[in-house]
C-alpha cells in the first residue's frame, strides 16, 4: 500500500524560464565572470551536494582565472537567478494539495541549503510538503541511499510504502529504486529516455493530470 509520495524539485515540479546553461551565461555577463561551462558547472555541483551554499562550488570554478568578481557574488548573483526564473509545472500546486488529502508528501531536492530553501520561498512552498529536505542539510545527497532514508524518517514511513517521483535517471530513479523505492521518472522534451527502472514515465507537462491515475493503479 503506498503511504506516501516524495518529489524531487527542479524539472519535475517547477521549471525555469529558461535553461540552466542560459542562465549561467547571463549571470557571468552580467558580474563580468569569465564564462563558465554548464558542464564544469555540473561537475563541481555534484562534489559539493551537502553544502548550505553554492560557494564552494564557485570558488573552486573561479580558482586561478583572472576576474575582479569573488565567489560570494557570482553565487548570490546565480541563486536570485534562478530562484526568480522557477514557475511551477501547470497544475502541480493543485496535484500536491489534492495528494495531501490521501497521502504523506514529501520533497528531497539536490542542493545546497540557501539556494534550494530560496526556490521554496519564491513559490511559496514551505508549507506545502509534509516534509521537504534539502541534501545540503545532509550528510550524503542522491543517489545516496542515506538522503532517500532521511526523508522517510521524516515521513515515519518505510521505503515499500513510498513512491519517489523525478526527472533524473541516476539521482532520482537509480537513487530511489536502489533505496527500497518504487520511482516514477518525469520525462522531459529533451531527453533521457525512459529508463526501465521505474515503474512508470510521466511527460514533464502532464504530470499533474496523469500521476493520480499511476497512484491509483499502484493501490489495485
Amino acid at each position: 500500500m503506498v503511504e506516501a509520495i516524495v518529489f524531487d524539485l527542479d524539472e519535475t515540479l517547477a521549471v525555469p524560464d529558461r535553461d540552466r546553461a542560459t542562465i549561467l551565461e547571463d549571470v557571468t555577463a552580467a558580474t563580468g565572470t569569465p564564462p563558465i561551462s554548464r558542464e564544469s558547472y555540473l561537475d563541481a555541483h555534484r562534489q559539493h551536494l551537502t553544502r548550505k551554499t553554492r560557494e564552494p562550488i564557485f570558488a573552486e570554478l573561479l580558482a586561478g582565472r583572472e576576474t575582479d568578481t569573488d565567489a560570494e557574488e557570482l553565487t548570490t548573483a546565480y541563486r536570485r537567478t534562478i530562484a526568480e526564473s522557477l514557475a511551477p509545472i501547470s497544475g502541480v500546486e493543485s496535484l500536491l494539495a489534492e495528494l495531501k488529502d490521501t497521502y504523506s508528501v514529501g520533497l528531497l531536492t539536490n542542493g545546497p541549503v540557501r539556494a534550494q530553501r530560496d526556490k521554496l520561498e519564491t513559490l511559496g512552498w514551505e508549507r506545502t510538503f509534509d516534509a521537504a529536505l534539502v541534501t545540503g542539510e545532509l550528510e550524503a545527497g542522491k543517489p545516496d541511499p542515506r538522503a532517500f532514508g532521511a526523508i522517510l524518517s521524516e515521513l515515519d514511513v518505510d521505503a515499500a510504502s513510498a513512491v519517489y517521483v523525478g526527472d533524473d535517471v541516476e539521482a532520482d530513479i537509480a537513487g530511489a529504486t536502489n533505496a527500497g523505492m518504487d520511482a516514477i521518472q518525469i520525462l522531459k522534451p529533451d531527453g533521457p529516455d525512459p529508463d526501465d527502472r521505474a515503474l512508470a514515465h510521466l511527460e514533464q507537462h502532464s504530470i499533474a493530470r496523469e500521476l493520480p491515475a499511476v497512484l491509483g493503479r499502484l493501490e489495485r
